[in-house]
């Protein structure tokens, strides 16, 4: 595939894996949209980056995915850019732990709608311009969608529904888009302190032995991309191998 003049959009983009898949994607050549909710100013560096380095190649656009107002904005943007979009790659995510007991309604909506409502109606949103182009969706998805981790029930409930999602899309949006997912294990060690000893045994059920990286995603997003015109509706876990032994 020539990537030559092709649109992808990532959403959660500034960040972390969100940040590494934006780049990897910039290096094969595509136009990249990087969508962000409250890291402006990581949005606003990547892009002067990217941007540095081949001209008008990158943008940011603000959007929370829980309003569909804001959809369907961040969709009309990204349709404005080059006529359409080619590849989405669902990433962005809340993450944080509810205790059963403790739980609220805001809890449900806020991780049900960042992990899957967002990324079906931008889905939705965008059928039209992914069809024309024959294009790909990249729900990133987490080993947790299959293993249930303790106190986080609706997180992982949301990335279960993602998973499903993935699945069912790939085949209503067949042949003309190929929906797939990756499903990341321990990749980057969380933003807040983690003692030894719960690394250590988080490394235990690693058979590779070690923490992921970021290209390790981004590598298999690009892949799922460019180089599988015939996979579609799988979930790879990128994972060390840990799912084997959860």
């Amino acid at each position: 595939m020539n990537a030559k003049n092709r649109v992808a959009l990532v959403t959660g983009g500034a960040l972390r894996i969100g940040a590494e898949i934006s780049r990897e994607l910039h290096r094969r050549g595509y136009t990249v949209l990087i969508h962000y909710r409250s890291s402006q100013t990581a949005a606003t560096e990547l892009v002067q980056t990217l941007n540095a380095k081949r001209a008008d190649s990158a943008y940011c656009f603000q959007a929370d995915l829980s309003s569909n107002e804001d959809i369907r904005l961040l969709a009309d943007f990204a349709k404005s850019i080059a006529g359409g979009v080619d590849a989405l790659v669902n990433n962005a995510s809340s993450f944080y732990p509810t205790k059963i007991d403790q739980a609220s309604e805001d809890d449900w909506n806020s991780l049900i709608d960042s992990n899957l409502k967002g990324p079906f109606f931008l889905t939705q949103s965008l059928v039209g311009t992914l069809k024309e182009r024959k294009g790909n969706v990249i729900n990133i998805v987490d080993i947790h969608s299959e293993r249930p981790m303790l106190d986080h029930s609706i997180y992982c409930i949301a990335k279960a529904g993602v998973a499903m999602m993935t699945k069912t899309l790939a085949k209503d949006l067949a042949p003309n888009i190929r929906v797939n997912g990756v499903s990341p294990g321990a990749i980057l060690w969380p933003d807040h302190e983690m003692n030894d000893d719960t690394k250590q045994s988080i490394l235990n059920k690693i058979p590779l032995a070690r923490v992921g990286e970021s290209p390790d995603i981004a590598k298999t997003v690009a892949f799922l991309i460019e180089d599988s015109p015939y996979i579609t509706g799988q979930i790879i876990a990128v994972d060390g191998g840990r799912n084997l032994t959860m």
